[in-house]
């Protein structure tokens, strides 16, 4: 099977070293073409366009960052729309809003190809290791057809049912979750710290029961040790991006969301002072200023 990769950032790089180790024929093409030298080395073709990624590929993958590189990918002049086969396959990885995915369903549906929604769960390093989660969404013979790749990426993936955008929803939602734990816990960590009790402490206190698990874990140290400026896993930019995704979304099913308008708002006032390229436990240092702490 015919592979192109087209997005190579941590994420899609890492990705993309996968499918090679599995011995996955594979193109990739990165606007910025010195990011395909690594995964060249390695044995996989460069292409040097989305045209040319495309036009004799039977399965296309996309690990972009938002819905306007989306856009620009598939639908622009020689994107990816005008330049697959007949009858080939568009795997959408990134975390991308429902309206976008449902667009880009209908374009590729008139076009005789076949979209299939893919977000990710997890990060760069998991990516290397094959430790990542894959939620899936499309018509199950396509989806069938492209299981070897996803086994080469991930763990495990979850059914997204027969559509993609049910796949951008679920993954729109963890990350909202995600969000609201984290802001949840700045307001915890605040209020400890406020009283006499260190964060060191109350960070014991958090993950010794009901809240043991990695979110709260990895994201919780953060917030007790401060350092917020450590290299990101996932920015307040980004953060602020998904978050925004998750209450247009909610707005496009009349589902409210008041936890998550308090998440954009923590991240606007962080990304204000200069915060936006920090990871985005910056909700926690918000919260800690409108407290008086930072």
């Amino acid at each position: 099977m015919r592979t192109s990769f087209i997005g190579l950032g941590r994420m899609g790089s890492a990705m993309a070293g996968r499918l090679l180790a599995a011995g996955h024929d594979l193109t990739v093409f990165n606007r910025t073409a010195s990011k395909t030298v690594a995964l060249v080395k390695l044995g996989a073709k460069e292409a040097h366009s989305i045209a040319d990624a495309a036009r004799s590929a039977d399965v296309v993958v996309t690990m972009l960052e938002h819905d306007e590189a989306l856009s620009a990918v598939t639908t622009g002049a020689d994107g990816l729309v005008q330049s697959m086969p007949h009858g080939a396959i568009h795997v959408a990885m990134g975390t991308h809003g429902i309206d976008a995915i449902r667009g880009l369903t209908e374009a590729h549906k008139k076009a005789g190809q076949v979209l299939i929604g893919a977000p990710v769960l997890g990060r760069p390093p998991a990516a290397a290791q094959g430790q990542i989660a894959i939620i899936v969404g499309g018509p199950l013979a396509a989806v069938k057809k492209c299981r070897p790749l996803f086994d080469a990426m991930a763990r495990r993936t979850f059914d997204g049912g027969k559509r993609p955008v049910g796949a951008a929803a679920a993954k729109i939602a963890n990350n909202l979750v995600l969000a609201c734990a984290i802001e949840a816990m700045g307001e915890g960590f605040a209020l400890a710290e406020r009283c006499g009790v260190s964060g060191s402490v109350f960070l014991d206190v958090l993950t010794d029961g009901l809240f043991n698990c990695v979110a709260y874990k990895t994201y919780g140290l953060t917030i007790a040790e401060k350092a917020y400026s450590a290299p990101p896993g996932f920015t307040a930019i980004i953060g602020l991006k998904d978050v925004n995704l998750a209450l247009a979304a909610g707005g496009a099913c009349a589902t409210p969301l008041p936890s998550a308008s308090v998440c954009r708002d923590r991240l606007l006032g962080a990304i204000s002072r200069g915060d936006g390229e920090r990871d985005w436990t910056v909700m926690a240092l918000e919260q800690a200023r409108c407290s008086g702490m930072a």
